[in-house]
């Protein structure tokens, strides 16, 4: 069986060498280490592969915890210690940067990094009936597949909820449409956990009880979905309050809906918010754009500092809330909400936000191109913070913000938001020269 000496960690967390003139990505082996692999897909310049035995271990190798991991694709890292995995993420920043948009920050922000587990308080978990199997599976797809990991615990989510997976297997199990229910979406605010079953067909009188009597037992809502994320509704316990959390170093509270986009880990957002304040320094009276801004999440701490916040956002139901979140934190006369496709920006449609003195940029993994090519000559904010998730689509934004526009990147760094998964969360800041 072949050899190889690991050079690096690309950007989904498998251990990097070559071989025979190709670049190897081999799953489960680390940095510094020789391992034997076996290959799973080969073509001509590169050679997908999976580690089958450590000949040499490295000294960050650790024993993963979870007894689903290697199965499972929610992790790809539990096997490098938490601090190591920080590291690798900023490298892989770092590169990205280089690679793709031939920048480099002048500061190298420290990392932010809190809970190595029981994190994650969202999770959208997979549903499949398979008899051969043994009936109901429930959990996160594994890795390389479209079929299901079946869960019965889970580190990364808070502990109530991994210890009530076996539960949620058996109210399956006992509802009358096992088979028509692909997923089943999970979200805890401060004070309330949701469950929100995807229905294909609608449930019965009997599933209801199943439903009533769970929510009771393990004091969480259940909803249910039988179409759009518009059309989650909440089932039991009737009257129970919304879902909600809190900034308390903004003294700010933000609803939100179970099918809304949120940040997973809620330790981490608030020191991703805090960093992200001190690198923008919003002060009273300057004009301020945060586009992508879902909820408010970066828009009510920004307006808290007595800025003006004009919030740009796709989606209309995310406008809504965040309009309705302003009004709750009494911040409506510091901030203005509106729905435009950032995606199809152009010079004019930014032009009509009037003067920004600064901006946030917040997108989803595609980036934010049409955006920083859109700015014009005379609608270049003086410091633009960019919060990222993917790090190539910053790299090219980051370029052209860079070469085309005028700024400098003055900083950046990485945000673990998701420990034990090679997902990097990022922010950068950029000056005009």
């Amino acid at each position: 069986m072949p050899t190889a000496l690991i050079e690096s960690l690309d950007h989904e967390g498998r251990g990097v060498a070559h071989a025979d003139g190709k670049v190897l990505f081999i799953e489960g082996a680390l940095p510094g280490e020789e391992v034997e692999y076996a290959v799973l897909k080969s073509r001509p310049n590169y050679a997908q592969a999976e580690a089958v035995r450590i000949l040499r271990a490295s000294a960050q190798r650790v024993a993963p915890p979870c007894p689903h991991f290697g199965v499972c694709g929610g992790c790809a890292m539990q096997h490098l210690d938490p601090l190591a995995q920080t590291a690798a993420k900023q490298r892989v920043l770092e590169d990205a940067f280089w690679h793709v948009g031939r920048v480099k920050p002048e500061t190298v922000l420290p990392p932010i990094h809190g809970m190595p587990w029981a994190y994650r308080q969202r999770a959208r978990l997979g549903v499949r009936r398979v008899p051969s199997k043994g009936g109901v599976l429930i959990g996160f797809h594994e890795r390389r597949s479209s079929y299901i990991a079946d869960l019965l615990s889970c580190k990364v989510m808070p502990p109530q909820l991994s210890a009530m997976l076996p539960a949620l297997h058996a109210l399956v199990e006992r509802l009358s449409i096992p088979d028509r229910l692909p997923q089943i979406e999970i979200a805890v605010g401060d004070e309330a956990t949701v469950l929100v079953f995807r229905n294909l067909l609608r449930f019965t009188e009997a599933d209801h009880r199943q439903f009533a009597a769970f929510a009771e037992a393990h004091g969480v809502q259940v909803w249910e979905q039988p179409g759009g994320p518009e059309t989650a509704a909440l089932l039991y316990p009737s009257g129970a309050p919304g879902l909600s959390y809190s900034l308390p170093e903004f003294g700010v509270t933000l609803d939100f809906r179970p099918t809304d986009f949120t940040q997973v880990n809620a330790h981490t957002n608030r020191l991703l918010i805090r960093r992200a304040l001190q690198l923008l320094t919003p002060q009273p009276g300057e004009r301020i754009a945060d586009l992508f801004c879902g909820i408010g999440n970066f828009s009510l701490p920004i307006a808290r500092s007595g800025a003006h916040v004009i919030g740009v956002e796709g989606s209309d139901a995310l406008v809504e809330r965040a309009c309705a979140n302003a009004r709750r934190n009494g911040l409506e006369d510091r901030s203005e909400f509106h729905a435009a496709n950032l995606f199809e920006a152009t010079e004019d449609s930014l032009a009509a936000l009037g003067r920004l003195d600064k901006m946030l940029i917040d997108p989803p993994r595609e980036g934010a191109v049409a955006v920083v090519k859109g700015l014009g000559e005379q609608q270049l904010p003086r410091r633009i913070v960019y919060v990222s998730c993917n790090p190539a689509t910053l790299a090219r934004d980051a370029a052209i913000l860079v070469r085309e526009k005028g700024y400098a990147l003055r900083s950046a760094g990485i945000a673990n938001m998701f420990p034990q998964t090679a997902h990097v969360e990022s922010v950068a800041l950029f000056e005009l020269a």
